[in-house]
């Protein structure tokens, strides 16, 4: 029997206006099942669906960079895998110089950075609502106490953001871990942040056991969150390949998908 729920946001939870549709909401509150949103987001771009649902157990963020709860308006981490300073540093680097047409991004725990607002930053504002900060990042990772979690780049140009994918992972740092999010993002967090990781945090949390759990998901990235429940639904809107790891398919986020998985799947499955 399934008696916890995992899910993505991004194409999977959140339908394409960004948002946890009324269907979703109201099924996943009939099911009584508690969820732990697994997301490639930070937490403050997670706070919308964990008030729609009305979480308040622990979350994943930064694709298991960050679990963390949040009450009382309040982050609190529970577990932590940022990149190493230095790498981070390195990485942008390589970026601006390499590839400086893409839009690019770092997030620390409370708070997303730029060095400058392009296309890119204006279509994740509109997508998350929240406002980026100005900084130079030489001089915001000069302080330790700014931690970055996540390295986010964007751009509408899918052969560039491929290239830069294959040169990341060519420069064969172990330490770190380079994913695609559809076809115009990619992220990049520290080895150790997986989705796997932040459910086995979880899992552990709560004593569950594998054959208790059930995830939603879409993406490369939810690959390891899969292999680490007991059931994997998979959304429409994924790739083929994503579709095929999938125990069940459901429906697209556009159609509600996770609500039709939870009313046909999980609680009559």
């Amino acid at each position: 029997m399934i008696k916890y729920l995992f899910s993505d946001l991004d194409g999977t939870l959140l339908n394409p206006e960004g948002v946890v549709s009324a269907t979703n909401v109201a099924a996943i509150t009939a099911s009584d099942l508690p969820m732990t949103l697994v997301s490639a987001r930070a937490p403050i771009e997670m706070l919308a669906p964990i008030q729609a649902l009305h979480l308040n157990g622990p979350q994943i963020a930064f694709n298991g960079g960050l679990v963390f709860t949040y009450e009382n308006e309040q982050i609190t981490p529970l577990q932590m895998h940022p990149l190493e300073q230095n790498r981070a540093r390195m990485l942008l680097e390589f970026i601006q110089t390499s590839f400086p047409k893409v839009s690019l991004s770092c997030y620390t725990q409370d708070h997303w950075y730029t060095e400058h607002v392009d296309r890119g930053v204006l279509a994740e504002q509109q997508l998350t609502g929240q406002q980026p900060t100005i900084a130079n990042y030489e001089t915001l990772l000069a302080d330790e106490t700014n931690r970055c979690f996540k390295i986010m780049i964007m751009t509408l140009d899918t052969v560039m953001i491929q290239k830069l994918a294959a040169d990341l992972k060519a420069l064969n740092y172990a330490d770190i871990s380079v994913k695609l999010s559809g076809q115009t993002y990619l992220e990049i967090t520290s080895d150790l942040a997986q989705k796997s990781s932040g459910i086995a945090f979880i899992k552990d949390y709560y004593h569950l056991q594998t054959a208790e759990t059930a995830a939603f998901g879409d993406g490369e990235n939810d690959l390891p969150m899969f292999k680490s429940v007991g059931t994997a639904i998979v959304m429409a809107n994924a790739t083929p390949d994503i579709q095929q790891v999938g125990h069940w398919v459901t429906k697209s986020n556009a159609d509600d998908g996770v609500a039709y998985a939870i009313q046909n799947y999980v609680t009559e499955g």
